[in-house]
C-alpha cells in the first residue's frame, strides 16, 4: 500500500511538472513578463523545496524524488525567463520614450 502511495505520489508530481515547460515556452514566445508574477513562481519554488526537505528529513528518499528535483529545476527555468523578459519590457519602455 505504502509503494501505491509513492506511485499517486509521483503522478502527482509528473502532472503539476508537465505544465511548466509549455508555461517556459508561452513566456518565450511572449517576450513580456506581463501577465506572469514572480511571487506565484517563487511559491511554487518554496513548496518544490519543502518536499523536497522533507523527503530527506523524513528519511523517505525515494524515486519521487527525481520528480520534486526536476519540477524545482523546470520552474527555475521559467524563473530565469521571467528575468529575461522583465529586461525586454523595460527596453521596450526604454524605447517608447
Amino acid at each position: 500500500m505504502k509503494e501505491l502511495a509513492y506511485v499517486f505520489e509521483a503522478i502527482m508530481v509528473v502532472s503539476f511538472g508537465l505544465s511548466w515547460p509549455l508555461s517556459i515556452l508561452k513566456s518565450i514566445r511572449a517576450r513580456t513578463a506581463k501577465g506572469k508574477s514572480l511571487w506565484f513562481l517563487l511559491l511554487i519554488l518554496f513548496g518544490y523545496a519543502m518536499g523536497i526537505a522533507s523527503k530527506f528529513l523524513a528519511g523517505n528518499v525515494n524515486y519521487v524524488v527525481f520528480f520534486y528535483i526536476l519540477n524545482f529545476c523546470v520552474v527555475s527555468v521559467d524563473l530565469i525567463v521571467y528575468f529575461r523578459n522583465l529586461r525586454l519590457d523595460k527596453l521596450a519602455e526604454k524605447q517608447k520614450e
